[in-house]
């Protein structure tokens, strides 16, 4: 139950960062033409471009984590075998946890002092707050820790003979 919870936020995620995208190449064009057309550019493009980018990596992270996208070099962990992959796997979902705990970690009084001093970023006509970008680093960031703990999990279950050794190909994802 809550894999399929975390499968859903996780593709629900994945939709906002892609309507962000969607939303930002207009933005840019807009700007782009506004400059080139009528010497006049969108005021506030660079810091809500530069806002957004941070969100849409955090909001794609734990995507990139849950789908196996994030880097391995599958031709030295097949050669360890089940166990030596099951051990592999294991120890990358615990590093993987231990990294962004430390983002987590690193975030969260940012992210309180963001929120609470109304800190803006941009000067002029247009300042973009900051907080809704810090937020979503730490909240994303624990997303892809309960992820990564998941993964450890059932790969020491697998490990220890206690669950059987998952599949590299799922319903979703066909091999070609």
């Amino acid at each position: 139950m809550l894999a399929r919870i975390t499968d859903r936020l996780v593709r629900t995620l994945l939709v906002v960062a892609a309507v962000i995208i969607f939303c930002l190449s207009f933005l840019v064009v807009a700007d782009v033409l506004g400059r080139a057309l009528f010497n006049s550019p969108v005021k506030g493009t660079p810091e809500i471009v530069s806002m957004s980018i941070v969100i849409i990596c955090f909001l794609l992270a734990a995507y990139a984590v849950q789908s196996g996208g994030m880097l391995r070099t599958d031709v030295i962990v097949g050669a360890f075998g089940p166990r030596g992959q099951d051990f592999a796997d294991m120890l990358s979902g615990l590093l993987g946890a231990a990294f962004f705990i430390l983002i987590v970690w690193g975030s969260y009084e940012p992210t309180l002092h963001a929120w609470s001093s109304g800190e803006f970023e941009g000067e002029g006509a247009l300042r973009v707050p900051v907080w809704p970008a810090r937020m979503v680093v730490m909240l994303g960031a624990v997303l892809v820790v309960a992820i990564y703990l998941a993964q450890a999990l059932a790969a020491a279950l697998a490990l220890f003979g206690f669950a059987s050794r998952k599949t590299e190909a799922s319903p979703e994802t066909p091999i070609v």
